[in-house]
Parts: structure tokens; sequence; C-alpha cells
């Protein structure tokens, strides 16, 4: 029951969302300062772990290939695919989960602790809508974090490939090319989407409705953190049965 409380209070929680509006102006700073805290913020450990995926995903693939047989183009595509379809759009946005749904939780959290949401509340402003609405707005930037972080990963696998001298730069590009679907894209953009309404929303749930003080705050952003992936693999599994099934 305690679960079935919870979603019913999350959807509530998104109703008043996108109940009564911020002024646009306020919004529209709002949003470039979530723009710049989640995402931009975001960009150099999703650049330093994508590269590096990509290059370990490429060493892994060649070093398994003992058939002769077996093109060496299949190093590009293996690592294409894993790139594409889970590494960049799911294994990123669970590191996400980590660090912007713990940094949105700690927010809100400490907000509601010092009592700052209930003054909001006080002067007549939706603070659901001031505090969560600008995060939503910013994370549906988040597929460009992912679009970088696909370029990153093959350029990480390329110089695995290429400079370990597992396969040739003709080889890889090659392998690259091979059996490519352009929907493969639009499946990891569309779940991309879905995960960046989640990494905002999940987060900030478990940070309005904490209770407590400063040590119930850390606590929280580890709740979230757990059930902000819970939710992220249980909705990748679901996009996954109906857009490649």
């Amino acid at each position: 029951m305690t679960y079935l409380y919870s979603i019913g209070e999350y959807f509530l929680m998104l109703k008043g969302v996108f109940g009564r509006m911020t002024k646009g102006s306020v919004l529209r700073s709002l949003i470039f300062k979530e723009i710049n805290d989640l995402i931009l913020g975001s960009m150099g450990i999703v650049a330093f772990l994508s590269f590096f995926i990509g290059a370990v995903v490429a060493i892994q693939t060649a070093l398994n290939l003992n058939n002769p047989l077996i093109p060496k183009t299949l190093v590009a595509y293996a690592a294409r695919q894993s790139v594409i379809l889970e590494f960049a759009p799911t294994f990123i946005s669970i590191i996400m989960a980590g660090k912007v749904g713990s940094f949105i939780t700690s927010s809100i959290g400490s907000m509601r602790v010092t009592e700052q949401i209930d003054a909001l509340e006080v002067m007549g402003i939706n603070s659901k809508n001031y505090l969560i609405f600008p995060k939503i707005v910013a994370m549906f930037t988040y597929p460009f974090v992912i679009a970088i972080s696909m370029f990153l990963g093959i350029a990480g696998a390329y110089s695995a490939a290429v400079f370990g001298g597992f396969v040739s730069s003709d080889q890889f590009i090659l392998g690259l090319q091979d059996d490519f679907i352009p929907f493969h894209l639009v499946y990891a953009f569309v779940k991309t989407l879905l995960f960046a309404f989640i990494l905002s929303t999940v987060p900030a749930y478990h940070g309005y409705y904490m209770k407590g003080g400063a040590l119930e705050v850390g606590q929280a952003a580890t709740t979230s953190f757990v059930w902000t992936s819970v939710v992220l693999i249980v909705t990748n599994y679901f996009v996954t049965q109906l857009l490649l099934s």
C-alpha cells in the first residue's frame, strides 16, 4: 500500500507541476539555470565515460574474435550497436540518475528542510511549478547529451581498435556502415526523452515530499537514485519490447 500511495502522490505532484504557471520571465531564467546545472555541468563525466566505454567494447570484441572466418569489421559493428542501443542512452542515464538525480533531490530536499517551499506557498507561488517545471524543460535537452555520448563512444571504439592494431581504419569504417538501421537511432532518442522525464521528476518527487532534517536529505538522495534507476530499467524494457520486437 505504501508503494501505491507513493505512485499516486507522484502523479498528483505532476498534476500540480502543470497547474498554475509561474511568470514567464521568471521561468525562463530558471530554465537556463537548470540547463547549466543539470546538462552542461554533466558534460565532462558523460564525455569521459562515453569515450572509454566505447574503447573497452571495441577491445573486448576484438580480443574475442579468434575465428579467422569472422570478419574484423565486426569490431566496429558490435561497438556501434552496443553504444547506440544501450550504452549511450541507458548506461549514461543510470550515471545521470546518480549525479543529476541526487542533485535535484538534495536541492529540493534542502529547501523543504529550511521551509523555503512553505515560504513560496505563503507568497502564492505554485512551488511545484516553480521548482520542478524548469528541471523538466531543461532535461528535454538531454538527447543532445546522448548524441554527443554516442559520437564519443564510437570515437573511443575507433581509437582503441585502430590505434591498438586490432583493425585497420578502412575495416572499422566499413563495419560502422554495415547493416545500419536508422530506426535504431529513433528508438534510442525516444527512450532518451522518456529517461529525461524520469530523471527530472522521480528525484524531484523524493526531494519535494521528504521529511526530517539534514540527515534525511542524504537518505532521500540515496533512495531517489535507487528508485530512479529501477524506473529507468523497467521503462527501458517496455520501450524495447514495444519498438524493437
